[in-house]
């Protein structure tokens, strides 16, 4: 196995991690408020959030920026309660696109911090970054999108074949996401 391919299905194995679920609640708060037809604008913003960790999780792994990371975990649930109430006050037919993109990179660059710890130590004091910096992002990102799927398909079977609304499928998603959202803030309370 190459280093690139090493480091991809280190990434991707990262993002699926049932132990590191913070990050898929974030990804499935994300795609609360979608379905399949809006695939288009549910891959920039994911691709947003996988821009904003990008810059963060290769500063940090650079040692250009340095955080506490007990910040960085109390931060990273925060960001998933955000993006829940985000989904909780949208309205139908108002385009507020702009506002999730940007929300989503912001919350990937906490996110991409959050990553960066992990990657750190598993590259240790390797010579050349830039591949496994790429490769993991990479696989981050696939990681990201079978997550996406996954959602998706729940998403589908219960608005299309058990008719499910739309408004009520996202309240149940978002609300189930903020709760969990809520229990990891209480213990990674830092105050």
């Amino acid at each position: 196995m190459s280093d690139f391919q090493l480091y991809l299905l280190t990434g991707f194995e990262h993002i699926s991690d049932l132990k590191g679920y913070d990050h898929i609640l974030f990804i499935m708060a994300l795609c609360a408020v979608y379905q399949f037809k809006d695939w288009k604008k549910l891959l920039v913003l994911v691709t947003a959030f996988t821009l904003g960790h990008s810059i963060t999780l290769a500063l940090a792994t650079l040692q250009i920026v340095k955080v506490n990371s007990a910040f960085i975990e109390f931060l990273i649930p925060i960001t998933i309660l955000l993006t829940c109430f985000l989904n909780f006050f949208r309205k139908e037919g108002i385009k507020n696109e702009n506002t999730r993109y940007f929300f989503a990179v912001f919350f990937g660059l906490i996110h991409g911090l959050g990553f960066s710890n992990f990657l750190i130590a598993l590259l240790g004091q390797a010579e050349s970054l830039l591949l496994p910096l790429f490769a993991f992002n990479v696989g981050l990102e696939l990681g990201q999108l079978l997550i996406v799927c996954f959602t998706l398909l729940i998403s589908f079977v219960l608005i299309s074949l058990l008719s499910v609304k739309e408004r009520d499928w996202n309240l149940i998603l978002s609300g189930a996401v903020a709760g969990i959202s809520i229990t990891l803030i209480a213990e990674k309370w830092i105050f």
